[in-house]
This record gives C-alpha cells, sequence and structure tokens, in this order.
C-alpha cells in the first residue's frame, strides 16, 4: 500500500468575492461576461483552484477594471 499523495496547499488568496461586492456584481454575471463557466469561478473564488490560465485572468480583470494584484494576493498567514 502506498502513502495518500500529499495535499497541495498555496498561500495565494483570490479577492475575487470582495471585488464582486464592491462592483455589484454577482458570479453569474461575471461568468457570462468573461465567458467562465460558475463551477470554474466559484473553484477559483473559494481558493480551491490549482492554477487559472492567463487568459481568464485578463479577463477578469478586464470586466472587474482590476490589476493582478487586486485579485490575487499572497497570504503570509498561511503554511
Amino acid at each position: 500500500m502506498t502513502p495518500a499523495e500529499p495535499i497541495e496547499t498555496h498561500a495565494i488568496h483570490c479577492r475575487l468575492d470582495e471585488l464582486l461586492a464592491e462592483r455589484n456584481m454577482t458570479l453569474t454575471e461575471l461568468s457570462e461576461r468573461v465567458g467562465v463557466s460558475i463551477v470554474n469561478l466559484s473553484v477559483l473564488k473559494n481558493d480551491r483552484a490549482k492554477a487559472i490560465r492567463f487568459s481568464t485572468l485578463t479577463a477578469i480583470c478586464t470586466v472587474l477594471n482590476c490589476e493582478v494584484g487586486e485579485l490575487l494576493e499572497v497570504d503570509r498567514r498561511a503554511k
């Protein structure tokens, strides 16, 4: 029997909820405007994403009129 794979962790926090609230926009509206499924945006919003395409990141930042650093930040408390 082999040991279980270690759980991948990272210290990146996505501020999508906060940015949506500031812009009075729903996840559904963002999904429609960006062309990314609600499920994939939810994974990102809940800090469960393992990766994000630059094209998706660009589209989200364009629609939300924000910079990457406003959307993604390093959580220094994470281990």
